[in-house]
């Protein structure tokens, strides 16, 4: 079996817009022995041979979204179907891990959505299933402008009706590797302004108010998966009361 990552690295990156910038504070060995000595009380002549302290680290600042993320249904409203939506401390595991297809969506120009017939074409092309209880990957090619200025400003997007149609299939968690699952935010705001269409902005996102569904965010690495053929794994963070989490996704091949 061949693991594949397809998460981040939780990295500071000064090029990455002041929303999405995670500062990791690392401490060295030699920062815990004062911390032995006194709070612990281990005198420094009771230090085991060859060791160093301990090193620790500390993450400042990273939002639930800010790196490779699981968003729960709370993340796109405050209700859905009609009752308390989701947040990512309550949703199921049993709907973080399953079998994966990756449907192709790399051809997708720069601001153009993809649609239903996108999706049932690539199917049709790779012989993928969507089955309940797939977790199904939209491979748009974006990974690669991240830690870009243009990583939030291009790429394409999922529908409405593309996403409430995987939806419709039983699929509860779907994922993307790119910024974002809609089209860039600033050019969907542009958009709604020169249309005056209130339903433009974060379409495919709202489809989570009336149909219950989790989508993965950031992912990298889908180039190196099958279209099918192979399991995901993609557990997040247990926060309590967060509208999403971050997730180490991997999938296993063979």
């Amino acid at each position: 079996m061949q693991l594949i990552d397809l998460s981040k690295t939780i990295a500071y990156n000064k090029k990455d817009p002041f929303f999405m910038r995670v500062k990791i504070k690392h401490k060295p060995h030699r920062k815990s022995r004062m911390l032995i000595r006194f709070f612990v009380g281990l005198p420094n002549k009771l230090f085991p041979k060859n060791f160093h302290g301990w090193a620790d680290d500390k993450i400042m600042g990273m939002g639930v979204h800010a790196t490779t993320h699981i968003d729960a249904p709370w993340h796109y409203g405050p209700t859905v179907e009609g009752k308390p939506a989701k947040t990512i401390d309550q949703v199921p595991l049993e709907w973080c891990y399953g079998p994966g297809i990756v449907i192709d969506m790399s051809h997708k120009p720069d601001f153009e959505v993809i649609t239903v017939d996108d999706l049932k074409d690539d199917l049709v092309k790779s012989g993928a299933v969507v089955a309940p209880g797939t977790i199904v990957l939209i491979k748009t090619g974006r990974d690669k402008l991240s830690g870009t200025p243009e990583y939030v400003e291009r790429g394409t997007g999922m529908s409405p009706e593309a996403t409430a149609w995987l939806i419709d299939q039983g699929v509860k968690v779907m994922g993307i590797d790119q910024w974002g699952w809609d089209l860039p935010l600033r050019y969907m705001a542009q958009e709604a302004k020169r249309t005056g269409n209130a339903d433009y902005f974060w379409g495919g996102h709202l489809v989570g108010i009336d149909k219950e569904y989790c989508h993965i965010e950031q992912l990298v690495n889908l180039d190196a998966l099958p279209s099918q053929g192979f399991q995901v794994a993609v557990f997040p963070l247990k926060i309590k009361g967060a509208s999403a989490a971050p997730a180490r996704v991997v999938a296993m091949v063979g």
